[in-house]
């Protein structure tokens, strides 16, 4: 559940009544929608900033009576306010998708009008691509033998967590989150996955990931039961994003590899060397687990001279 602020703070510029509709929305949010700790922690920030303006604008606490009130005029003021604290586009974009999140909320249960919300624009977002590695600095970083640990079982399970970034294209938390039930099946050729918005999937898993598990499972001093994340810490408790990112950091240092090499861009890699060797967008879509296609086709301008490729063998001008 998001950390709400102090619910007298909170007071000074929300009513009451509002206060605890935006609860039930958090609530909902979490228990419903299962949205991320994150997530909810950004949404419930960003709808406070704009209460907090609302109250400013508006000269008292921010009831319902205004949210149902809200004019283009009124979005319009709170992102140009948010610009000029040095807000970026992406952050503004999804501030607002909170509050639309929040007012639509509201508007099922009678008690506001998204119109306002709907004649304003996000900002536009720039066109970032992904930064994928090289083959070999990929398969570097699944390699155990390259890996600082003195530690041969967490140099393994760094190995292994890593192959299942770049083998499987597993975000970090979906890997972290692997149980010893998950994997059962690994030795058949693939592994149960938990993605965003609890949406399970099964992704195929190469003979060297399935390598890598048992290694890691193998020399792993604790005992992990069937149900409980696989990967563990040095002292036995369940594994941090933190660090993994930290050795991330380390080994960059040692192995000479770009700032850009994170663990995510081992999954971005995973699916640029897909499309590179000849993978096509909908199978690549459902490895990665994206719901929509169009978040899958930014790979597509990742690796232009593949696509170059293919068109100068295919097309019958060419």
């Amino acid at each position: 559940m998001a950390r709400n602020p102090d619910k007298q703070a909170f007071l000074v510029y929300c009513t009451r009544e509002l206060a605890e509709e935006k609860s039930s929305w958090l609530g909902w949010l979490a228990t419903e929608k299962r949205v991320s700790d994150k997530t909810l922690d950004a949404y419930e920030r960003d709808v406070r900033q704009f209460l907090q303006y609302l109250t400013g604008h508006v000269g008292e606490p921010a009831g319902l009576r205004n949210i149902a009130n809200l004019k283009p005029l009124d979005m319009r003021g709170f992102l140009a306010r948010r610009r000029e604290a040095g807000a970026e586009a992406r952050t503004l974009g999804r501030g607002l998708a909170g509050i639309r999140s929040f007012v639509r909320f509201l508007e099922k249960k009678g008690l506001a009008n998204s119109a306002g919300l709907s004649a304003t624009r996000s900002p536009k977002q720039p066109k970032t691509l992904p930064k994928a590695m090289t083959a070999s600095q990929a398969l570097k970083l699944t390699d155990a033998d390259e890996h600082l640990s003195a530690e041969p079982w967490i140099a393994a399970r760094d190995a292994a967590i890593m192959g299942l970034m770049y083998g499987c294209g597993l975000r970090i938390g979906e890997a972290l989150s692997l149980t010893s039930g998950d994997l059962r099946t690994a030795e058949k050729g693939s592994i149960r996955v938990t993605g965003k918005g609890g949406v399970t999937r099964l992704v195929p898993v190469l003979p060297q990931v399935v390598h890598g598990l048992e290694t890691y499972q193998t020399l792993c001093p604790y005992v992990v039961e069937k149900d409980e994340p696989v990967f563990r810490g040095a002292k036995g408790g369940v594994l941090q994003p933190a660090i993994v990112q930290k050795t991330m950091r380390l080994l960059r240092s040692a192995l000479g590899l770009p700032d850009t090499a994170t663990p995510h861009a081992l999954r971005h890699s995973f699916a640029t060397h897909l499309l590179a060797s000849g993978g096509d967008l909908r199978t690549i879509q459902e490895l990665l687990g994206h719901a929509s296609l169009s978040t899958t086709q930014i790979y597509t301008a990742v690796d232009t001279s593949r696509l170059l490729d293919v068109f100068d063998k295919a097309h019958p001008r060419a």
